[in-house]
């Protein structure tokens, strides 16, 4: 079963919208066994959720992306995890990495504008207890996300140069 638990989770994190009849289809086992082995991957929290994927820039322009450096310092009793929960619990922050490398936590955080985003790390991340430093990033431009790549084919803008 174990194999087919890792098939039928490369399936859905390729597409989770698959019925449990194409699922079946797909893996030769009944759509109720699907069914079940979904259930149980869900209370397992092996899946942990079904996001959708989605291009904000085509929408609206109001969408601010940073990937936020933390050095930070571990508590004797709970190591990275008691900051790192603390940081996972607000809001702006999308996604919390433990990393190695030239820094310990890596936290996604999105907001409206740049300025929102950096007041944020200004005045609530970097001030919490343990953080030592941190390094924003803004991102720019999103060609891939979760593996799937976003349609975002403009046009070259920067003209021709006539010699």
């Amino acid at each position: 079963m174990f194999d087919i638990e890792n098939k039928l989770l490369k399936i859905l994190s390729e597409n989770a919208r698959y019925s449990c009849e194409d699922l079946s289809d797909m893996l030769n086992i009944s759509s109720v066994e699907v069914a079940e082995l979904i259930e149980k991957l869900e209370k397992e929290h092996v899946i942990c959720g079904y996001p959708a994927i989605i291009d904000w820039d085509k929408v609206s322009h109001d969408r601010v992306t940073a990937l936020i450096e933390l050095k930070v310092t571990p508590q004797k009793s709970a190591g990275f995890e008691e900051i790192a929960e603390s940081i996972t619990n607000c809001r702006e922050v999308e996604t919390v990495y433990l990393m190695s490398g030239g820094y310990d936590l890596c936290a996604i955080v999105k907001g409206h504008t740049f300025k929102e985003v950096a007041m944020f790390v200004a005045k609530r991340l970097a001030p919490m207890d343990g953080v030592i430093s941190t390094a924003t990033h803004f991102v720019l431009r999103k060609y891939k996300e979760v593996g799937t790549v976003l349609e975002n084919k403009r046009a070259d803008d920067r003209g021709m140069f006539q010699l």
